[in-house]
């Protein structure tokens, strides 16, 4: 079966084939195979659920375009039968597999044959990479990010019973040059020597070229190329420009670029006159450094007279042992083929100088101060200059924390203070004095006494379930001798570090036996070193120990109980902490006996966390004293017990109802129930539950309030007016509901009026106000009306005023100025009715009453309604 197209997969191809119709793909196995090298598929053994059409379908992955080949049919052939045969090898990789470092190589390698044949890998040289992996029924051999030790042959074999064919080839792994040396910028003087070498990896071996000016460079008299390296003699100005090394292999070429530059100019100098002193019998060196190229000729005199001894290697004039003879003048005199120049330098020899550091020994305590002085003793015509020194490293009095300040008196001395000493500042302080001929340096010892520092690691010897062999070893006593050690401890329940008991130890010992820990609990151990001065640093911890197991010593504390359900004992306790427990299979032995009897009972508790034990037993009355006692335990053994306290059972629900249940309406919403409370006994009640239902409905639908602690009477609220309702009461307790009483009547009074009161009138002289109102008429279904409330409040505040009266007016009196809301209800016995319009008066504010003076006149409303009919409204 021919592909319709034939491309390699290493262009960004793939290929697959279609099975009579999209999306239907051919599934490759160790029967079906198509190659990403040639587009090709191969069926070892076709079968009959083969026959079909076949398309070839071409993918290219980087544009994502793909392209059909027309269809392709399988038949089986009727003309006989195929037998079976040994595997034919028909897909293999070239026998020479070139691949760059770091890619990854996919070999392919199927074969023909009935029964279908199993194909195997192998490397002749060495192991299959690790890495590498099988792909589509072995029939791909893949290795990812190949390397060079991946190179060497590969075998692939085809194997069936009937037989094996096998093929083999190489791989072999190449490489772009990289360099290894390179070389750079360089500047020579005329006629020096040019040396270059670059040097690069790759395989196969790269190969090397130079270039010049872009221009390629071959050997000539002065030039020599080998493996790398450019060598070019007697350079000249011509010589200069870019170079560029090129390191090439038939994968690729890479390439270094320098700039070579020849110095061609007459010998100058920095300055032409330099004046140096000398100390008298030392040795002085007066430098004659040009700049030149080619390198000038250097020629040495004083005065007239040339001077050809002691000259250095760097043209320098070295002067052994001055003395007053060697001042004067001297020329260094330069010279090369584009000039010649000349420096002088005058020499002044001085006697020597002397530095003094007093003292030169110091001893001083943590918290201290001390003076150093430093005194020079030189040549008055010089200046000098001194530096401050500690451990050979300049002092720096800007970071120095404010412990150090640099004192200078006179020009010729120099202290130093140091204050507040800390134990670094410990060591050899120096002093060096500079002129512009001699430097001097001196040092002072300071000893610093302080706390010592830490000892050093912590070892634990031996552990038990309450002690702990210690050792360590010294730390540095800083100067004052360790006169004794205190060793601390920290474990997950302690606050940070606690001193542990143990036997005084002195500051000669290195070891010593912590005691009364905690069995079974975690430890770390630390040491701290004590001397006349103070407390040390403490050492760092030792590794974390654990105790050993040891029978529980503490019992549980605050033993009580009480509550529960009925015939319940309850007993509780505080928790013994996990600090205490000292060992595995911690729990409680909760014993207890019923007063006046002789035999405990105990239960076993096995959970550490428990704070309870709930024993239950019907045959005992509520409210049974018990002597009750909780222990511990754990693997090692029983512990002690808690102290024997009383407690009593769980008393029951109450046994009695209620009394004297009573029942009276409020409003028309309301109801207010009173009781009295039964007799004391065993089942207390805490609180009572009053029900309530109306007379027309069930007792199921009945609505519920609860009250707590001795209170007896509560108001029904949100009720129907007009309503009978029967209510109960029952008291209640933490065991249950004890029986409800017999139930009692009492019907709500009618609703308030639902008309408010209308055709509102006033008139309003000064600080009085005269209100009337038409009277409201209840009508049958709503209480008797009894009166009516005004209520009065000044506009931007809260609080109000109210007045009551029986008769449709009132005289109100205002308190002050301002606008003021006024506002009437009528009042019944089923509560208060609906609202009135508000009235909104504005007073003068220069019209004020007296404080809280407020006053009222009931007037006959013919009265008030004929004096309000002869006054203007006010809207």
């Amino acid at each position: 079966m021919a592909p319709a197209y034939i491309i390699s997969s290493q262009t960004g191809i793939t290929y697959s084939w279609v099975f009579n119709e999209f999306p239907s793909f051919v599934a490759e196995d160790s029967r079906r195979f198509v190659s990403q090298e040639t587009g090709n598929l191969y069926i070892s053994k076709v079968q009959p659920s083969d026959v079909g059409s076949y398309i070839c379908l071409v993918k290219n992955m980087a544009t994502g375009s793909r392209a059909l080949s027309p269809p392709t049919p399988l038949t089986l052939r009727t003309d006989g039968i195929m037998g079976e045969y040994e595997p034919k090898i028909e897909v293999h990789f070239p026998q020479t597999v070139m691949a760059a470092k770091g890619l990854t190589v996919r070999l392919e390698c199927f074969a023909l044959g009935n029964p279908v044949p199993t194909i195997t890998w192998r490397k002749l040289n060495g192991n299959i990479p690790k890495k590498a992996r099988l792909r589509k029924s072995q029939a791909v051999l893949e290795i990812p990010n190949i390397q060079l030790d991946d190179s060497g042959s590969y075998e692939c074999k085809a194997e069936n019973y009937r037989g094996g064919n096998a093929f083999r080839g190489q791989l072999q792994v190449y490489t772009y040059p990289q360099w290894t040396s390179v070389i750079n910028d360089t500047r020579l003087d005329s006629g020096e020597e040019l040396q270059w070498e670059c040097k690069a990896t790759g395989r196969p071996r790269p190969l090397y070229r130079w270039l010049r000016n872009g221009t390629p460079l071959f050997p000539q008299s002065r030039v020599e190329m080998v493996n790398g390296e450019l060598i070019i003699r007697a350079v000249r100005p011509t010589d200069s420009g870019m170079y560029q090394c090129v390191a090439e292999n038939k994968y690729g070429a890479i390439y270094s670029s320098a700039e070579l530059r020849i110095l061609a100019s007459a010998p100058t100098f920095q300055s032409s006159v330099v004046r140096l002193v000398a100390t008298l019998g030392k040795d002085v060196s007066l430098e004659c450094k040009p700049r030149a190229s080619p390198k000038p000729t250097i020629t040495w005199r004083k005065g007239d007279r040339r001077i050809q001894t002691l000259l250095l290697r760097n043209n320098s004039l070295r002067i052994v042992n001055a003395t007053r003879a060697d001042e004067g003048t001297y020329v260094c005199r330069a010279e090369n083929q584009f000039g010649v120049t000349e420096m002088t330098t005058v020499l002044m020899v001085k006697e020597a100088m002397r530095v003094e550091l007093s003292p030169a020994r110091v001893e001083v305590t943590v918290g201290e101060s001390v003076v150093l002085s430093c005194k020079a003793i030189h040549d008055p015509s010089l200046d000098v200059v001194f530096l401050w020194m500690h451990n050979r490293q300049p002092l720096s009095f800007h970071q120095g924390g404010g412990h150090f300040e640099y004192i200078q008196t006179q020009s010729s001395n120099a202290d130093l203070m140091i204050r507040n000493i800390l134990l670094k500042h410990a060591g050899r302080y120096g002093c060096r004095a500079q002129t512009s001929g001699d430097t001097v340096f001196a040092e002072a010892e300071l000893l610093v006494r302080g706390p010592p520092g830490p000892p050093g690691i912590v070892i634990v010897e031996e552990i038990t379930d309450t002690t702990a062999t210690l050792s360590w070893s010294r730390g540095m006593d800083n100067h004052s001798p360790i006169s004794s050690y205190n060793l601390q401890a920290r474990s997950p329940f302690s606050l940070g570090w606690q001193t542990v008991r143990t036997e005084r130890v002195i500051g000669d010992m290195e070891s010593a036996v912590a005691v009364d820990l905690n069995p079974w609990v975690e430890y770390e151990f630390r040491v701290v070193a004590i001397n006349a001065i103070g407390t040390g640093d403490p050492s760092a911890p030792s590794r974390v120990v654990r105790t050993k197991e040891a029978v529980p010593s503490v019992a549980p504390t605050n033993v009580s109980g009480g509550n529960g359900r009925r015939h319940e004992l309850v007993i509780s306790w505080e928790p013994v902490s996990e600090e205490f427990q000292n060992g595995e299979g911690f729990g409680y032995i909760v014993a207890f006996r019923a007063n006046g009897t002789r035999g405990w009972k105990e239960k076993m508790v096995t959970s550490a966390d428990s704070t309870t034990f709930k024993y239950r037993d019907e045959t005992f009355p509520p409210l049974t004293p018990f002597e009750v006692k909780v222990g511990v335990y754990n693997n090692k053994g029983d512990g002690p017990f808690s102290k024997v306290v009383t407690v009593y059972s769980a008393e029951g629900e109450p046994r009695e109802p209620p009394t004297e249940v009573s029942a009276a309406a409020l409003s028309s919403s309301k109801v207010q129930v009173t009781w009295k409370a039964p007799n004391p006994a065993p089942g207390r009640p805490f609180g009572y539950e009053v029900s309530y239902w109306k007379e027309a409905e069930s007792e199921e639908s009945a609505g519920k309030l609860k009250t707590t602690g001795s209170e007896t009477s509560i108001v029904l609220g949100d009720l129907d007016g007009n309503t009978p309702y029967l209510i109960t009461v029952k008291g209640y307790n933490s065991i249950g509901q004890g029986p409800a009483s017999s139930p009692v009547y009492a019907t709500t009074m009618k609703s308030p009026p639902s008309r408010a009161p209308s055709n509102l009138m006033w008139i309003q002289e000064g600080e009085n106000v005269s209100l009337g109102w038409e009277p409201v008429k209840a009508m049958d279904n709503e209480s008797v009306i009894i009166g009516y409330k005004v209520l009065l409040r000044q506009e931007g505040r809260n609080n109000s005023q109210e007045v009551r009266t029986r008769s449709p007016s009132a005289v109100l009196t205002l308190p002050e100025g301002g606008t003021y809301i006024i506002e009437v209800r009528a009042v019944s016995e089923g509560g208060e009715g609906a609202v009135s319009a508000q009235v909104r008066l504005l007073t003068s504010s220069g019209v004020r009453a007296k404080s809280g003076q407020w006053s009222l006149h009931s007037l006959p409303w013919g009265s008030v309604w004929t004096l309000l009919l002869l006054a203007p409204l006010v809207p």
